[in-house]
């Protein structure tokens, strides 16, 4: 089989695959072996190094592991930050504007995963006015209807690559050209892409990026990233902020004065037992490359909807693989249900309300688990 598809080889790095049909990555990727050296590698320099690893090496860890963000989803060094999670990163975004003049609208999409939009509903109170998109099917968003809500009184556009609940990927490009001009920024969630669909945001020209660790990176919870275009540093200072965004963090100053670099973005102590487990992660995706990854995405995802249209059940994904992400959402009777029998037999998918069951290959999956688990939910459903 490796022979066959080469990218197998990385499974014996994923302990879990020897027990599970790991299907759930678009939610919680693996995680791979060497994560628990890297976290072995944290105690030990707590234990032996103490308060002395600050300047050995934990300090920079929120710039030193995003660069390997940054080869992943095209940004240049110094130029992503690690945080707690997306809505920190989106909140430290949204705080670096002042959103009481005629320029105070945030444009969405109503399928923008919700954690997003309550932080822009709280904005309203400052003086923000939110246009969220709808969308026809509750799985794609109409890129001329997003196009059209982007005007002069636009200051910024939040728009995730990939919907979360069907896996429609957006035109980036197109609407980061449209807001940029009306004089709009753009600030996009890549949670649901990056690791498993190419980004540059260099190349799509986004004035921010926000994603997490815990899905296609594999690199578990608690490790949030920030990308902010360099040009940008300057004039941005964000309100949500703290120590670590000052220039001379250990002068102890009463009043701030930000840092020169993306350091001026950061705010409280880092997590540093989640970058380290994240390290692990992000160095399998570098070594492996996103585009290979994309190609037996693709791939399998058709495969996966093909087995799903022969048993019957409707797919709510889209069928253009260019309109496509990593996840299928399969309709299924009782698709709650279902999805905890699955979890109980070591299927591991999830389920999302509107979407039905949501399944996701990645590069360590199977050919012959997507058979698996299609025949499981037919077996279950018909029991």
């Amino acid at each position: 089989m490796e022979e066959m598809d080469p990218l197998l080889e990385w499974r014996q790095e994923f302990p879990t695959l020897e027990k599970t049909v790991h299907l759930i990555s678009h939610s919680l990727g693996a995680m791979p072996r060497r994560t628990r050296d890297r976290l072995n590698e944290y105690a030990d320099q707590w234990t032996d190094r103490n308060i002395r690893a600050w300047e050995e090496g934990w300090w920079q860890m929120p710039v030193t592991v995003g660069n390997l963000i940054g080869k992943i989803i095209g940004a240049g060094e110094g130029e992503v930050i690690m945080l707690p999670n997306v809505s920190i990163a989106q909140s430290i975004v949204n705080s670096c504007f002042d959103w009481r003049g005629k320029r105070n609208k945030i444009v969405s999409e109503a399928l923008n995963f919700p954690s997003n939009l309550y932080i822009y509903q709280r904005l309203e109170e400052q003086g923000a006015r939110i246009a969220t998109v709808p969308s026809d099917d509750s799985m794609t968003v109409p890129l001329d209807r997003m196009l059209a809500a982007i005007d002069d009184e636009t200051l910024l556009v939040s728009v995730s690559h990939i919907i979360f609940k069907s896996a429609f990927v957006q035109n980036l490009a197109a609407i980061t050209k449209r807001a940029h001009e009306v004089g709009a920024m753009v600030v996009a969630d890549i949670y649901q892409s990056a690791g498993t669909v190419p980004v540059d945001v260099r190349e799509l020209g986004v004035d921010f990026a926000t994603g997490g660790s815990v899905k296609w990176l594999c690199g578990g919870p608690g490790a949030g990233y920030l990308y902010i275009r360099r040009d940008l540093w300057p004039t941005l200072q964000p309100r949500v902020t703290g120590w670590m965004a000052h220039k001379r963090p250990f002068g102890f100053e009463p009043e701030i004065e930000f840092a020169d670099d993306a350091f001026r973005f950061l705010n409280g102590t880092p997590s540093i037992p989640a970058l380290f487990a994240a390290r692990s992660g992000y160095e399998i995706i570098n070594e492996i490359g996103v585009q290979k990854i994309r190609a037996k995405s693709v791939r399998q995802t058709s495969l996966l909807m093909d087995l799903a249209d022969n048993a019957g059940f409707r797919v709510n994904s889209p069928r253009n693989a260019c309109e496509r992400g990593g996840t299928i959402s399969v309709d299924v009777p009782n698709a709650q249900n279902v999805t905890k029998e699955l979890l109980h037999r070591d299927f591991l998918v999830d389920f999302r309300p509107g979407a039905g069951v949501r399944i996701a290959p990645h590069f360590y999956t199977k050919d012959e688990e997507l058979d698996a688990v299609i025949n499981e939910i037919v077996a279950i459903t018909r029991s």
